[in-house]
């Protein structure tokens, strides 16, 4: 029984883990345990994730994490705005279209990089949103419901806190408890510069990370492949590519002799 001793459990408890019986064992045992058998981070969040249970960072984890390299590689390759979030809705990483959107992403201190953190408190945002009241909530209701069991460990992040000490709209929408899932939609920003812009708003969970999303607006309407007015902050040298027959006669007829028949064989995938 060296698992039982190295883990600082009874021998009577451990069997009863061994056979499955609801013991709801704490984070704190779980952890032990973890260690004592050697699990990879993997298997680490797995046995957490099976008790409800989220992986907090250490103590001792920087509070402007970012977002590993490659998934940083692949915001910058979207030519729309693009960012990451963490669990705790911690921003880890953006690309200029996104930067350009929302300036003030690059200019706050890590600690206030939180995705609400800053809808509730950053009155740069309260202007882009033109339904900032339904939004903001809304944000939150998603928070709640993708937290789901883990709330309570989300709910002690640094920006959650300072959010409900300081917030009263915050704290009021909070109480609430409402809970609504995320759906891809519309969305509506009022740019100071650009004007009203229009995206649609998805969000991606890379394989190999699954706790982080990557949030991706694309552009609707008269510019989502480049027709009418110029897309929405494109960046210098990005070339859109109108799809399918209709686009490559649009290329050749504007000039570009080299574009390929999507029908040649050099086409197909």
């Amino acid at each position: 029984m060296g698992v039982v001793s190295l883990s600082g459990v009874s021998a009577t408890w451990y069997t009863w883990l061994e056979q499955g019986r609801d013991i709801q064992p704490s984070r704190q045992v779980l952890d032990a345990l973890a260690a004592t058998l050697r699990l990879t981070p993997t298997e680490h969040h797995y046995l957490l994730s099976l008790a409800g249970y989220a992986p907090l960072p250490a103590a001792d984890e920087p509070a402007n994490h970012r977002a590993p390299e490659h998934i940083q590689h692949l915001l910058d390759a979207v030519p729309f705005p693009a960012y990451a979030i963490a669990p705790d809705w911690q921003i880890s990483g953006w690309n200029a279209a996104y930067l350009e959107l929302y300036p003030n992403v690059a200019a706050v201190a890590p600690a206030d990089r939180n995705l609400l953190w800053l809808v509730f408190t950053d009155l740069y945002v309260r202007d882009l949103l033109p339904d900032w009241e339904i939004t903001s909530r809304r944000f939150l209701a998603e928070f709640r419901a993708e937290a789901g069991p883990r709330l309570g460990d989300l709910a002690r992040s640094p920006a959650i806190r300072r959010l409900l000490d300081d917030n009263a709209t915050f704290r009021q929408a909070w109480r609430s408890h409402h809970i609504e899932g995320f759906a891809s939609r519309e969305r509506v920003f009022q740019h100071p510069v650009r004007g009203e812009l229009r995206y649609e708003h998805h969000r991606l969970a890379p394989a190999d990370h699954p706790d982080l999303h990557l949030v991706m607006y694309t552009p609707v309407g008269p510019d989502d492949r480049c027709g009418g007015r110029p897309s929405a902050f494109i960046p210098p040298g990005h070339r859109c590519r109108p799809a399918g027959l209709a686009g490559w006669r649009t290329l050749r007829a504007a000039g570009h002799r080299n574009a390929a028949d999507p029908a040649s064989p050099s086409r197909r995938c």
